[in-house]
């Protein structure tokens, strides 16, 4: 799923929505998944808020048993992923700190648990720093190996990444399934992509361990919706929901079946709405504000972007909205949206960190700049719909239609990824 925002024009979205929808059949039923929009995240924090107590009271009568740091981290790390709070995800770091102070730093599994958190913040130099040091003592060398390829893979360094993935290689092994799959996808490879989930979605199935198969159910339809097979995607969130109905992200899927696919702002509001209720990613806000924009709903879709300014302005954040921040406000504060490219890239250079600087650069009215960047670090390096919006655009700008229009017919095959909203102004190039 790809949320993207950008201002289009009445008269263009009057005639294409119409057109999309006789273009379109109906997958969904909301009698499929009503049930699930009641069940909020409340159950899991609650259970969550639990576990917290219990081992917080152990911890508390037996100060020096400081392994009840990394269960109380767990618990944190739990409450984040049913809430998306900030702060649940920053006392988790908290914990996984002082139990690596006590432990110098020198057992792997801890190390690993921070690293895993500073990936969800966003900060995977410090999770690359803390990994390689794991690997160096070598307890669960291949759990290290494991993360090593994530890390490399999400800072751009392919070749590592690549390196990392042949040390782990087991077909048999659900772990190295799914990075296969992630490899494929990130070289233009979506069948190959699919095969690989697919296996891997069996082992999980075969495991019969829950957080596995929703993991690889709601992977494995984001998959499926970017190859076309939207009736497929619809079915694994809706198998992802039957085990755990209080899953955001799948409702998030269902919620962007029912925009995207079948052109329906009013259903996918309803669903996000439902979901927002207990789950509050600043994210979603600007999926909310996209629906309002299909809607022309200009009172609701300000109302979101506000929310999501507000919610970003919170310092726990860090660097986690970068991105999406800049793409908000780089028709309005290009200077801002540019510093906050340049901070990207030196975090995380990778071709879709150049993308967004080539798109702040173009709009700071410096096109051939921009067309370097996208002609040496974006296009030889990814395929992802976005990238290629942000070309096609810098490309007409600066002349070269045959590129531009090469690009358009692309995005065009990729209407259901990209959105409604972007799809207007593919038209348009």
């Amino acid at each position: 799923m790809k949320t993207f925002y950008y201002k289009i024009s009445l008269l263009v979205l009057l005639s294409l929505t119409s057109c999309n929808k006789q273009e379109t059949k109906q997958i969904t039923n909301p009698n499929d998944y009503a049930s699930f929009l009641e069940v909020s995240s409340e159950e899991m924090n609650k259970k969550a808020e639990e576990n917290f107590q219990f081992w917080n009271n152990k911890l508390e009568k037996a100060p020096n048993q400081y392994v009840y740091l990394s269960k109380i981290a767990g618990t944190h790390s739990k409450k984040f992923s049913a809430t998306a709070d900030i702060k649940e995800l920053k006392l988790a770091e908290e914990n996984l700190l002082k139990i690596n102070e006590k432990t110098n730093y020198e057992t792997p599994s801890y190390l690993r648990a921070l690293a895993h958190n500073y990936i969800s913040q966003h900060r995977f130099k410090e999770a690359l720093t803390l990994v390689e040091k794991a690997e160096s003592i070598g307890e669960n060398l291949k759990g290290s190996q494991k993360m090593l390829f994530d890390i490399h893979l999400e800072l751009g360094n392919d070749k590592k990444a690549s390196e990392y993935l042949e040390k782990i290689k087991n077909f048999s092994d659900f772990d190295y399934l799914i990075r296969l799959s992630k490899w494929s996808d990130h070289n233009s490879d979506l069948d190959s992509a699919i095969k690989y989930m697919e296996q891997a979605t069996k082992i999980a199935e075969s495991s019969n361990l829950k957080d596995l198969k929703v993991w690889s159910y709601t992977n494995l339809a984001d998959f499926y919706g970017h190859s076309g097979q939207v009736d497929k995607a619809y079915n694994h969130y809706l198998k992802a929901l039957n085990l755990e109905p209080s899953n955001a992200y799948a409702k998030k899927g269902i919620a962007w079946v029912v925009f995207s696919y079948e052109k329906n702002p009013e259903e996918a509001s309803k669903i996000l709405s439902k979901i927002m209720k207990s789950y509050n990613a600043p994210d979603y806000y600007l999926f909310k504000a996209e629906i309002a924009q299909l809607k022309q709903d200009k009172e609701s879709e300000d109302k979101a972007m506000e929310n999501y300014f507000n919610a970003v302005k919170d310092s726990l954040y860090g660097d986690m909205y970068n991105v999406y921040t800049a793409k908000a406000i780089v028709e309005t504060n290009p200077e801002r949206a540019l510093e906050l490219a340049k901070i990207e890239v030196e975090n995380r250079p990778t071709a879709m960190s150049y993308d967004l600087l080539a798109w702040t650069t173009f709009h700071l009215g410096k096109k051939e700049e921009a067309l370097a960047i996208i002609e040496n670090k974006v296009i030889p390096n990814t395929t992802e719909p976005e990238a290629l919006f942000h070309a096609a655009k810098i490309y007409a700008a600066n002349g070269k239609t045959d590129e531009a229009n090469k690009l358009k017919q692309e995005l065009l095959d990729s209407a259901y990824e990209i959105g409604p909203v972007t799809l207007l102004e593919v038209e348009k190039i």
